[in-house]
């Protein structure tokens, strides 16, 4: 293990070099540094800036946060991806107002103990707010330390996992260590890129196993790829006589879900005789192309079908999981993203 002090060299490079004027680098506190490790999750810090602060503006405080509707909270996620994290982050700050009120803990067991709180996570909003000696291992900090000290494999391998842990709390310093956790995530983010790493820009670099091997971008291992299956569905643009578009909301639980959706329907089966039985009878229809919508864990093939109707059932708008979208006066709801994009192409014919 190379033999100079880790943490010394990260934070030097971060006082001459790291970025220090992002939105939530400003008036430090728990809510603002959870929302935004949150956010940060599996997602790029360029595209939530403008997200956090308009989440910022919308819900200044934990308590704006609690008190607001679900559906405003997934609206203003819609496009961030990764859904579950805004249900959890809604549940999360009304656990904290009604269980602990309005104030996170600071204690690691306490903080991993809300919804959507995991070990890192909980680790980045003690040492930032509060300066705790709390490590961290998001994938920008598995990527420096993967490198810098060689260890092989995927770190969602156990083993590798609790390698990296361990290397992450040896090296994380006792004082200090708010500016060595946004460091070490600068560090990874802006320079030991997963691809085409800057090394000759690295503080690390003279001390890094992987860069001496000639091999930084075998670090960290990847995962086993799979081909992913292939679910193909249609989704139904039902238009009634108003110029509204049918929407239904998705259960809790499973893909983009508490979304609003368009009403699907299995390929090959017919769109006209299931809107008779289920939604009015069909004026004309239109198939739009198929495309492609991938998840981490399979794709989604989507074959539009725009289907105006001649008159809408009036059972359909009593039920409360339907709700009539006016795209001249949109709901603020959460929407599902290739909804949205449906949305505005539809928008753009009908309004011409």
């Amino acid at each position: 293990m190379p033999n100079f002090n880790f943490s010394v060299a990260v934070l030097r490079w971060f006082d001459q070099h790291g970025r220090h004027t992002l939105p939530w680098q400003q008036n430090i506190n728990a809510y603002r540094v959870w929302l935004s490790e949150i956010m940060l999750q599996q997602t790029q810090v360029s595209t939530v800036i403008p997200y956090f602060e308009t989440f910022t503006q919308q819900f200044p405080t934990l308590a704006d946060l609690a008190a607001a509707p679900i559906d405003d909270v997934l609206h203003l996620w819609t496009g961030l991806g990764y859904y579950a994290r805004a249900r959890n982050l809604h549940k999360c700050a009304q656990t904290v107002m009604a269980e602990r009120h309005g104030e996170f803990p600071q204690d690691l067991d306490s903080l991993c103990s809300l919804p959507g709180i995991g070990r890192s996570t909980a680790g980045a909003i003690a040492s930032i707010t509060w300066n705790k000696p709390t490590a961290i291992l998001d994938g920008n900090v598995k990527r420096v330390l993967a490198r810098c000290y060689s260890v092989a494999g995927w770190p969602g391998d156990s083993a590798v996992n609790k390698q990296l842990w361990q290397l992450t709390e040896k090296l994380t310093p006792s004082v200090n260590t708010g500016a060595y956790t946004q460091a070490i995530m600068d560090l990874g983010a802006t320079v030991c890129t997963r691809t085409r790493p800057l090394c000759h820009a690295c503080p690390l670099e003279s001390h890094c196993l992987a860069r001496a091997q000639g091999n930084p971008q075998d670090f960290p291992g990847k995962k086993a790829r799979k081909a992913l299956p292939v679910k193909p569905v249609q989704m139904l643009m039902l238009q009634n006589p108003a110029g509204e578009f049918l929407l239904e909301q998705r259960p809790p639980q499973g893909i983009w879900g508490g979304l609003w959706s368009f009403p699907e329907l299995k390929s090959g089966d017919d769109p006209i005789v299931f809107s008779a039985d289920h939604f009015g009878p069909t004026q004309t229809s239109e198939t739009w192309s198929t495309y492609r919508h991938t998840f981490s864990h399979y794709h989604l093939d989507i074959t539009p079908v725009w289907l105006r109707l001649s008159r809408a059932r009036q059972q359909v708008m009593a039920d409360n999981r339907f709700i009539w979208y006016n795209s001249r006066q949109p709901a603020r709801i959460g929407l599902a993203a290739p909804v949205k994009r449906l949305l505005s192409q539809l928008a753009a014919i009908t309004e011409t």
